[in-house]
């Protein structure tokens, strides 16, 4: 067995894996109310804020 044969071997398992947990929650099984939804949302878009300020502190570093 190759190096290059046991790695592409590795990712395959570790994919099917993945999918079958994706599988399996892709549907929530408790109910959101309109509020916690949207308390949801803005957690999503604080935690993309919060990354995009560290890649311009990052850049700006590096300038």
């Amino acid at each position: 067995m190759t190096l290059g044969h046991a790695l592409q071997s590795m990712i395959a398992r570790n994919r099917i894996k993945i999918r079958n947990i994706n599988r399996r929650y892709a549907h929530p099984r408790i109910a959101l109310t309109p509020t916690v939804r949207w308390a949801l949302v803005a957690l999503r878009f604080y935690l993309l804020f919060l990354v995009a300020l560290l890649g311009y502190k990052f850049f700006t570093m590096l300038a």
